[in-house]
C-alpha cells in the first residue's frame, strides 16, 4: 500500500474474492481518520488491479453531534 499524501492512497489488490471487503475497509478508514462520512471517499481505479481512494474536500466534515446521529 502506498500513501500519496495524507488525503488519498493507492494501493493493488491481487485477490479479487477480497477486492470489496478491502475497498470497504480502506474507505471506512480514511473517513474516520478524516472525520468525514463514506461518501465524500471517492474510489477510482487507476491502472489493472490498481485503486486510489481520496477525499473530496467540497463535502463538508462530520461534527460530533453528527456523529451520535449516525
Amino acid at each position: 500500500m502506498t500513501f500519496d499524501t495524507a488525503d488519498s492512497v493507492t494501493l493493488k489488490i491481487w485477490d479479487r474474492a477480497t477486492m470489496h471487503h478491502t475497498l470497504d475497509t480502506l474507505v471506512h478508514d480514511l473517513s474516520v481518520r478524516h472525520n468525514t462520512s463514506k461518501s465524500s471517499i471517492s474510489v477510482n481505479c487507476s491502472g489493472p488491479n490498481t485503486f486510489t481512494l481520496s477525499l473530496n474536500r467540497r463535502t463538508p466534515q462530520i461534527s460530533g453531534g453528527d456523529l451520535l446521529s449516525r
